[in-house]
């Protein structure tokens, strides 16, 4: 498992903790090589070390490269991907330990390779879980090897005495389209997490105005939720108004356990200055390697245009991102920042009943025209539910045809 940090860190702190941090954005190429070490590569004074403002930029690059949020602060999202980056595919033995789960670039690699030749994992996600191991067991089944899970010498050297014959293109992608193309149009008879952020004795960002960030999207969430129950969708909640969701890790397992088709987590933002504003979506991608959830960037790119074009909030456009939620759920995940409640135009816009309501329709068309896929005809912004439905049909009474 991922060692994590005692504490979270940010600039201005020091000591051994910080020293940690800097030797790994040294691995990372973030930090330049030789950075305050001694002439024995390590670094000087470990219970010294600060976290300065070069330590600061080196993290806040780090994060924005591998899609996490940019805030400077070392939290544990942040190291478990810092620490996982210093290691290459053949570094260490890798094996498959239920409830603590290796995390790393390696594990990246190895589910690369993996799906390249053909053994399905689910998602690319850097973390050694039961889908992964039954995969390398299937693969080391398949050349010879004892069939035992674990990625060590002898699996190693099978891995390089194997090419892929044709290459370009994403077998991970491919997979995703067809799954999502023979699972139908239809919405009836799917299961949808939704996940109200925040909650509990977490309010979330609280506006002028009073409302907060837990209670606007559990609201919206109930809205969501009355409009997909009555077309026969099972809708699941991680929280009520008065429990807690727990992290975005509970949560990701909690999807994982109602075997979802799809997980929506509901959030709005806020800023410091309050001048950010507007609306955004983000789903699991990562540019440097396969781990890219093409369904989960279809459903935001659907999810963003309806939202912009109901409710008139700026468009913040959508983004790939390596969150702990997104990259945990073996389903396809996206998050939805509506507004931000630092905002005083978004707030305002936010008390109104007619805006939630449109937030919610946006998001149930948006889930309808994903099922549709090719034989979404439907302009963003205008149709109601009931008019894909309707079109639903047609499409139904054709095929009997």
């Amino acid at each position: 498992m991922t060692p994590q940090p005692v504490a979270v860190l940010r600039r201005g702190d020091a000591g051994p903790a910080v020293a940690a941090v800097c030797e790994r954005l040294v691995l990372s190429g973030d930090l330049p090589d030789g950075f305050r070490s001694d002439p024995g590569g390590t670094l000087q004074d470990r219970a010294g070390m600060r976290f300065d403002a070069e330590v600061d930029r080196a993290v806040r690059a780090f994060q924005q490269r591998r899609g996490l949020v940019v805030d400077g602060i070392v939290g544990r999202s942040t190291y478990a991907v810092l620490d996982g980056a210093r290691w290459s595919l053949g570094d260490r033995v890798l094996r498959y330990v239920p409830e603590h789960f290796i995390e790393g670039d390696d594990v990246v690699h190895l589910q690369e390779r993996l799906l390249q030749l053909g053994f399905q994992l689910g998602k690319v996600d850097g973390i050694l879980g039961p889908e992964t191991e039954g995969a390398v067991r299937a693969f080391q089944s398949a050349v010879g090897l004892h069939s035992d899970g674990t990625v060590g010498p002898e699996t190693m050297r099978s891995f390089a005495g194997i090419e892929r014959s044709v290459r370009g293109g994403s077998a991970n992608a491919l997979r995703e389209r067809e799954h999502l193309r023979r699972s139908g149009y239809s919405l009836a008879g799917r299961t949808i997490v939704l996940d109200p952020g925040h909650g509990g004795a977490d309010r979330g960002a609280v506006a002028g105005n009073g409302v907060d960030e837990a209670g606007l999207c559990l609201a919206i969430a109930r809205l969501v939720e009355g409009r997909l129950s009555a077309h026969g969708v099972s809708v699941v909640f991680t929280r009520t108004a008065r429990t807690d969701g727990g992290s975005e890790e509970d949560r990701a397992a909690f999807a994982n356990s109602c075997e979802a088709d799809l997980m929506l987590s509901l959030h709005s933002d806020h800023t410091a200055s309050s001048s950010g504003h507007g609306i955004a979506t983000s789903f699991y991608g990562h540019a440097d390697h396969a781990g890219w959830s093409v369904i989960g960037e279809r459903f935001s790119d659907l999810v963003q245009r309806e939202l912009v074009a109901r409710t008139g909030l700026t468009d913040l456009r959508i983004h790939a991102r390596t969150w702990t939620l997104l990259r945990r759920t073996r389903m396809p995940a996206v998050r939805i920042d509506v507004g931000y409640l630092s905002h005083p135009e978004d707030a305002a816009l936010l008390a109104q009943p007619q805006t939630l309501d449109g937030i919610a329709e946006g998001i149930v068309v948006a889930l309808q025209r994903l099922y549709l896929g090719e034989a979404d005809t439907g302009h963003t912004g205008v149709l109601r539910l009931g008019d894909l439905l309707a079109h639903l049909e047609r499409l139904r009474a054709d095929a009997v045809d």
